[in-house]
């Protein structure tokens, strides 16, 4: 009797190196021979219909052809599927029976990772996508002082909305960042510094991060990032910023264009290192630059051991922040009760695999009550704010406004600060009665009391 695959893996996912230097990676008759494999066990499987838009557009692909069946499906129709792909991997983390080390060796985010890549690489790019994965480039240009008033105003002006929505194809009702000109860079030198004297190093931590800001928390929220760093400093903890950065490079990831992420790598890696043999150990505020430094980047460079190096010493702030406690080096002088809070869990920092560290740190605030969301936002870094797909973020991120509104918290709050704005738009629209989130470190910095004069 021939031996049949088993059904799922019994083991945990582990994941390939991307092979996008080889040339049969941007092979299109190849490319479709393995998306014609995987689709046929997704078609097969199904488990994953509730998680994006990517699964539904497949199935009723495979449901509507002739023969229903993946051989029925055109070609040319694949990229549907890939197009509603935003790369948050929870298929893979939590879904998918057959990842590897399982004999069909699916990496579903992986394939559709390529599948973008082998656009981007045939020119078919929007320009609308170029612009917005340029955050770098946008945050400088949206934050010079008569720009920035000039952006922010008009993002507030529905009409003007409207002749965005129709010229760039950014929707007029997603929820778009304001600009700061006072950037957290700029305002960075003011914080008080921690005496290196009183560093404590834990067994696993060193008492001393450096920061790695990113395009959002510099542009468009610095206030987190001081209070980030106020939290830390409270904490005896030294900070010190990365002396120069670019994009981490996910969004450029996202759009498949590879070699765009090479540069940011080149740009970034060589300042980390430093700092990282200087005994510093890193953190950003965003789960998606964090998941780029400590998963993505290692993927796709895996024979580069000055990405490895970084990669070990890149931290989650809360990951970090667990870590000080669990060596007892984490002030607990909490002043300010927070009451109810409704907690989500951002995509990419569920699937760095470092388990629930925001809830646990939240957790040592006396009297809170938190209600843990695990469930996609529906936002991405652009996904949310296209036109052709603002209508399936909203969809996919209204049972975790749902859950809010039935909560009815003191505090809602996400770790990715764009999910949190998305899904406060969802509420806004939706008329509860505050749909501004917090984010956790804020909390946390509330609940020290570090705001109080």
């Amino acid at each position: 009797m021939a031996n049949t695959p088993r059904e799922g893996n019994l083991e945990a996912p582990t994941r390939h190196p991307v092979d996008w230097h080889d040339p049969d990676f941007y092979n299109e008759e190849s490319l479709n021979k393995e998306l014609e494999r995987v689709f046929d066990h997704c078609h097969g499987c199904r488990r994953c219909v509730n998680l994006c838009q990517a699964f539904p557009t497949l199935f009723d692909l495979v449901d509507e052809s002739d023969t229903m069946e993946i051989d029925g499906v055109a070609k040319e129709d694949y990229q549907k599927v890939v197009d509603q792909c935003y790369l948050c991997d929870l298929c893979f983390m939590t879904k998918c029976p057959y990842t590897p080390p399982h004999e069909w060796n699916i990496d579903f985010p992986h394939l559709m990772l390529r599948a973008k890549a082998v656009k981007h690489k045939k020119g078919a790019s929007r320009t609308r996508d170029k612009i917005l994965t340029s955050t770098d480039v946008v945050g400088k240009i949206a934050g010079i002082p008569v720009i920035a008033e000039i952006v922010n105003t008009s993002n507030k002006i529905k009409p003007v909305r409207k002749v965005i929505e129709k010229t760039l194809g950014v929707h007029s009702e997603a929820c778009i960042p304001e600009y700061h000109v006072k950037t957290f860079r700029k305002q960075f030198p003011k914080h008080q510094q921690v005496n290196p004297e009183q560093v404590q190093p834990g067994e696993t931590t060193q008492g001393k991060v450096a920061l790695f800001s990113t395009c959002y928390m510099n542009y468009n929220e610095p206030d987190v990032g001081n209070q980030l760093v106020a939290v830390l400093e409270h904490n005896e903890i030294l900070v010190r910023l990365a002396e120069k950065e670019q994009c981490c490079g996910m969004p450029k990831m996202e759009l498949g264009d590879l070699d765009a992420v090479e540069k940011a790598k080149q740009a970034n890696i060589p300042v980390l290192l430093k700092m990282v043999e200087d005994g510093f150990d890193l953190i950003s505020p965003v789960p998606s630059c964090t998941l780029m430094f400590k998963q993505e980047l290692p993927l796709l460079f895996p024979d580069d051991p000055e990405v490895q190096k970084v990669a070990a010493a890149f931290y989650d702030p809360f990951e970090y922040l667990a870590l000080r406690n669990r060596e007892g080096l984490l002030k607990t002088d909490f002043k300010t009760s927070l009451g109810k809070v409704t907690y989500h869990t951002a995509c990419h920092q569920r699937v760095q695999n470092i388990g629930p560290k925001t809830r646990e740190v939240l957790e040592l605030i006396p009297n809170i009550e938190i209600e843990t969301i695990e469930r996609c936002s529906g936002h991405d870094g652009t996904y949310g704010v296209k036109v052709e797909t603002f209508d399936y973020a909203v969809k996919i991120g209204r049972p975790v406004a749902n859950r809010i509104k039935k909560n009815e918290p003191d505090y809602f709050t996400s770790d990715c600060p764009i999910a949190g704005h998305h899904i406060g738009n969802i509420l806004f629209h939706a008329d509860f009665r505050d749909s501004e989130p917090t984010h956790p470190m804020s909390l946390l910095y509330i609940a020290y009391g570090l705001g109080e004069s």
